[in-house]
C-alpha cells in the first residue's frame, strides 16, 4: 500500500514539474516571439516623440548645471551608430549637444600624441558631446588594416584606460554604446545601401575591405572590451539588428544614466509687433527670389 502511495505521488510530482516545465518553455517561446515581432511604425514614432521630449528636458539640465558629458558610439559598419545620433540630435540646441565626426588624421595628426585630436573636442561647462566612432579607431579599423603598428597599439590598451580615468577625474561623464550587428543583417544594409543612389555615400572601399576581415573585426572587439571595459566607464552594447528598437533602447538608456530634472519654461506669450511707423517696404523687383518650381 505504502509502495502504491509513493509511485502515486512520485507520478504526481514528475507530472507537475513536467507542466512547469512546459510552462516556463511556452512563456520563453513567448517572450521570444514578442522580441521578434516587428516593431510597428505608429508605436516607434509615438515612442520616439516621447522620448525626444524627455531628451530636451535632458539638454537644458545639462545647460543649467553646467555638466559636461561625452557619449560614444562604436559598432560594425552599417550597425546603426548614426541613425540614433540623428534621432539624438533631432530636437536639440546644436550649441548644447554636438557631434565630432573626425576625419582620418593629417600627416601632422599622425605625429602627435594619439589623444590630442580628440582632445580638442572635449565638451566644456554645459555640453554634450557626441563621437561617431571616437579614440576607439585606434583598437579597431587601425589596428585591424594595419594603420598602426603592434607597440602603438598595446600602448593604447594601457594608456586607453587611465585617460578616460582622467577625463571622469575632471567631472565629465563618459558613457560609452557598442552597437551589435549580425553577419546577415550588416550584409543586408550593405546592399541596401549599395542600390540606393541616396546611401551609396555611406559605403566607402574601407567598409567593403572590413567586410572581409569579419572575424579579425571580431577579435579585435574581444580585445578591446577586456582591456577597456572598465568599471568607470563600462561599455554598454546595443542589440542593433533591429534597428527601431536600437534607437528607443540606446536613448532610453541614455536618459537613465543621466539623472535630470525638468526646467522646461512656462509657455512663452508673444508680444505685440512694433507698429509699422511708416516705413516702407523696396520693390519687390529690387530682390532675387528662389524659383517657385514646387
Amino acid at each position: 500500500m505504502t509502495k502504491n502511495n509513493d509511485k502515486k505521488k512520485s507520478k504526481a510530482s514528475t507530472d507537475k514539474e513536467h507542466s512547469r516545465s512546459k510552462k516556463t518553455d511556452e512563456q520563453k517561446s513567448a517572450q521570444a516571439g514578442k522580441s521578434d515581432k516587428k516593431l510597428k511604425k505608429k508605436v516607434y514614432e509615438r515612442e520616439l516623440a516621447k522620448l525626444q521630449i524627455e531628451l530636451v528636458k535632458l539638454q537644458e539640465w545639462i545647460k543649467h548645471k553646467g555638466l559636461k558629458a561625452i557619449v560614444i558610439f562604436e559598432g560594425r559598419d552599417a550597425a546603426g551608430k548614426g541613425g540614433v545620433i540623428k534621432r539624438i540630435t533631432q530636437s536639440l540646441n546644436p550649441r548644447v549637444c554636438r557631434v565630432v565626426a573626425l576625419a582620418t588624421p593629417t600627416e601632422r595628426e599622425k605625429t602627435q600624441w594619439y589623444f590630442r585630436r580628440y582632445a580638442g573636442h572635449l565638451p566644456a561647462a554645459g555640453e554634450m558631446v557626441l563621437f561617431d566612432r571616437s579614440w576607439y579607431n585606434r583598437a579597431g579599423v587601425e589596428r585591424v588594416m594595419g594603420f598602426c603598428t603592434e607597440e602603438e597599439y598595446r600602448e593604447f590598451l594601457r594608456s586607453c584606460p587611465e585617460f578616460e580615468r582622467m577625463l571622469i577625474r575632471s567631472g565629465i561623464i563618459l558613457i560609452k554604446y557598442w552597437f551589435s550587428v549580425s553577419d546577415d543583417e550588416q550584409e543586408r544594409r550593405f546592399q541596401s545601401r549599395i542600390h540606393d543612389p541616396t546611401k551609396r555615400w555611406k559605403l566607402s572601399p574601407m567598409d567593403l575591405e572590413s567586410r572581409k576581415k569579419w572575424l579579425e573585426y571580431s577579435k579585435a572587439k574581444d580585445e578591446m572590451f577586456a582591456h577597456t571595459d572598465i568599471k568607470q566607464a563600462p561599455w554598454h552594447v546595443v542589440e542593433a539588428d533591429d534597428k527601431k528598437r536600437a534607437r528607443l533602447n540606446c536613448i532610453s538608456h541614455l536618459l537613465s544614466v543621466i539623472p535630470y530634472k525638468d526646467l522646461t519654461p512656462e509657455p512663452i506669450k508673444l508680444p505685440p509687433r512694433q507698429d509699422e511707423g511708416g516705413y516702407v517696404r523696396p520693390p519687390i523687383t529690387d530682390q532675387t527670389f528662389v524659383p517657385e518650381v514646387y
